[in-house]
């Protein structure tokens, strides 16, 4: 198998830490029920309509050349502009006559040519009808896709560091937009000491901003009605915000555990603008305060912009795709959360599914804060969460819940079989163990409570570490102390039922070996109607210790935390190499990371190797910044291919040296899997001068009768026989 290795290994030892007492330090919100909520997608009482002409960023004369952004003063910009708000105003007038009770509410001219309508009655259908309309659809609606140093480690960024002149550099005058529910600007992630702001800077609400970060804005459709301002009421973004550029070294303390290890983020100097769309309580956001929000980042001239969010996919492409597509080719790198759909093919969630967006999947880190469990002469780290926890050592038997010989969910009362609940009086003055799974924490354990247990054990149903679990909002929370175990551990711990067991009441920080397995929750590709390979590329999203409001920190789970560590990662790059545009930094990110390293989510154990799972790989930033050859596109997609019709496609893919001399790289396709489909290439080397680009064809040739399904092998580019860069080539056979 081809693969990219990590430069330095990353030696997660095994060890536990007891720590201090634990205090009542507040936890955030997680993200930990077990079952999907249906949540709304779209807001049909508004639109979003592009118009026909382009927009700033692709329009022929004032789109920006390579590594550059585009030019606002320039009397073409100024005139081309003066041009589209005409447009908007003759669609104004066309409204007026033709759908009279539309009114148009935003609009935008650098990501999209659009604006945005609240349709009072009027169809899509009519809004179509304009000579002036390209497109028109429902605006959408995103949430946050919930739910340092092991995570460093991981990517190598330590070592990235040092090829650019250490952290003191890293990320250094890059500015990267958080687009979430805002940052906590007075947590010590974002102390400002060391930092100047650059010139015009601090902008927006500046009580909300300082040297470090530099804008605080608002985004939100209903702002008049509701007093929304830039604060960081939800925890989301400001740990978001501490992954990708928290102070070096900040001193970091769970749940009363001092963290063994002081906190950096991936790019601890770069600037941060908060630029938040989750204002206040308001935990969803349409696709106009998402697209005010993207354009205004751009337009205060950031480098790079997060967005932990999705939402619901439709066809190949939603508005808010085409503008992530837009600003990318514009220069400004756009990294966003594959989503929490998964696990499952064609779950990938938008923006995330935009060709040109840096897509996140999530994998694990290998460590936790919880409770020390002692049973049958064997001690168990079993991790803390949203629930209480016991304030002195607890001692009692454990009690099994079984469905037959399996651990039972512990769902539903009266139910028998896997999901039923625990008999009342069956675990009085016991401590619960039972599985993860089909109903929320909050159901399972309040189960146990009635049937008499004195705390619960929730043991995990998928490989890697034990999480926080969060409350699930039921009217009758469980009162017991509660906890999550490793599915590692089950056995061992069915295998004690009755014995007894001690839960400390002293916390601890454990670290352990359970790196790299994929988040069961990851989204995955191929993205809806044109298969394209998604996410790209897998960063850790699992266990992530980052920042939340009041000075205070938490382990998150979710793409959302997988997708800064990618946005980070973007302004170290563009830091050491200022000089590269926004698609050649993410194919430096894509195109190198690690591959044979990811394991599957159920055993802990199997290579994953699915291109719709892990992308390209898990990232590898120290590969990223050395990266010799950039790639565009960043994987190879042929769609679909009609079962038995027998075909031949090629694809285009150009390949530029990233470097300052001239270079010979071998090409070669790899790992091709799947029966009567192959791949080959237009030329087996390319030869080019510094900066130089070439375009090679591959080309699919599906036999009559090929295998149905997922199709997949590897573009490699070699040099003397070392892995420069690597692509995933993908097609289905239907």
């Amino acid at each position: 198998m081809h693969r990219f290795r990590s430069a330095i290994a990353f030696a997660a030892i095994a060890a536990l830490i007891v720590a201090a007492p634990a205090g009542a330090a507040p936890r955030a919100a997680r993200a930990g029920a077990d079952t999907t909520v249906s949540r709304p997608t779209v807001d049909k009482v508004y639109a979003l309509v592009q118009l026909a002409a382009a927009p700033l960023s692709t329009y022929s004369k004032t789109r920006p050349a390579a590594g550059k952004k585009v030019n606002f003063s320039s009397s073409t910009t100024k005139s081309y502009r003066a041009l589209l708000a005409a447009q908007r105003n003759e669609f104004k007038k066309w409204l007026q006559t033709n759908a009279p009770k539309a009114r148009v509410r935003g609009q935008w001219d650098i990501s999209l040519n659009a604006v945005s309508v609240k349709l009072n009655g009027t169809s899509l259908a009519t809004l179509r009808t304009s000579p002036l309309v390209k497109r028109a659809e429902y605006e959408g609606l995103y949430y946050p896709t919930d739910a340092n140093d092991p995570d460093l480690g991981i990517i190598d960024a330590m070592a990235a560091w040092s090829q650019g002149g250490g952290a003191a550099n890293a990320g250094k005058g890059v500015r990267v937009a958080i687009v979430d529910t805002g940052i906590d600007q007075d947590h010590p992630c974002f102390d400002d000491t060391g930092y100047t702001a650059p010139a015009g800077f601090p902008r927006g609400q500046i009580q909300y901003t300082n040297n470090k970060v530099i804008v605080a804005k608002v985004f939100n459709m209903k702002l008049n009605q509701s007093g929304f301002d830039a604060k960081a009421v939800e925890s989301h973004g400001t740990h978001v915000a501490g992954t990708v550029a928290c102070n070096l070294d900040t001193p970091a303390v769970v749940d009363g555990v001092d963290i063994p290890y002081d906190v950096s983020g991936v790019a601890p100097a770069a600037f941060l603008g908060n630029y938040n769309v989750f204002p206040g309580d308001v935990l969803n956001a349409h696709s106009e305060d998402i697209l005010n929000a993207l354009d205004a980042a751009y337009a205060d001239g950031f480098d790079v912009a997060n967005m932990s969010l999705g939402g619901g996919a439709h066809g190949i492409q939603d508005l808010l795709t085409v503008a992530v597509n837009n600003l990318d080719a514009a220069n400004m790198v756009v990294a966003v959360a594959a989503g929490n759909s998964g696990p499952g093919h064609f779950t990938v969630e938008s923006p995330g599914s935009a060709a040109r967006a840096l897509t996140a999947g999530a994998s694990t880190v290998p460590h936790f804060v919880g409770a020390p469990m002692t049973v049958g002469g064997s001690t168990y780290g079993i991790a803390a969460g949203d629930f209480a926890t016991v304030t002195a050592d607890l001692t009692a038997p454990l009690g099994v819940v079984l469905a037959g010989t399996a651990l039972s969910n512990a769902c539903t009362a009266g139910v028998p079989g896997a999901n039923g609940a625990p008999a009342a009086g069956s675990l009085t003055g016991k401590i619960a163990l039972i599985s993860r799974g089909v109903c929320t924490f909050s159901e399972k354990i309040r189960n146990s409570q009635d049937a008499g247990a004195i705390a619960a054990v929730v043991v995990n149903n998928v490989a890697g570490d034990p999480t926080a679990m969060a409350l699930g909002g039921i009217a009758n929370e469980p009162t017991i102390p509660a906890y999550m175990a490793a599915l590692q551990n089950k056995t061992a711990l069915m295998a004690a039922n009755g014995q007894s067991a001690t839960i400390d009441s002293t916390k601890a920080y454990f670290a352990t070996t359970n790196v790299d397995i994929m988040a069961g929750f990851s989204s995955q590709g191929p993205t809806d109607v044109d298969f394209r390979v998604k996410p790209d590329v897998v960063a850790p999203g699992v266990n992530v210790l980052s920042s939340i409001p009041g000075n205070d920190w938490a382990f998150f789970q979710g793409t959302s935390m997988a997708t800064p560590h990618l946005a980070g990662s973007a302004a170290v790059v563009k830091a050491q190499h200022p000089d590269w545009p926004a698609w050649a930094i993410r194919s430096a990110i894509v195109n190198t990371a690690e591959t044979g390293v990811l394991k599957s989510f159920t055993d802990g154990t199997t290579i994953v190797t699915d291109v719709n799972i892990e992308g390209a790989g898990r990232e590898n930033l120290l590969n990223a910044v050395n990266a010799k050859v950039g790639l565009s596109p960043v994987s190879v997609s042929f769609g679909a291919i009609p079962s038995g019709a027998g075909q031949t496609k090629s694809v285009a893919i150009s390949l530029t040296n990233l470097t300052g001399a001239p270079a010979t790289w071998s090409l070669g396709i790899a790992d091709t899997t799947g029966s009567g489909v192959s791949y080959s290439l237009s030329a087996s080397s390319v030869t080019l001068a510094a900066g130089a680009s070439a375009s090679v064809n591959v080309t699919l040739t599906a036999t009559k009768g090929a295998g149905g399904g997922d199709h997949q092998a590897w573009l490699t580019v070699s040099s003397g026989g070392t892995l420069v860069a690597h692509a995933a080539v993908y097609t289905i056979v239907k």
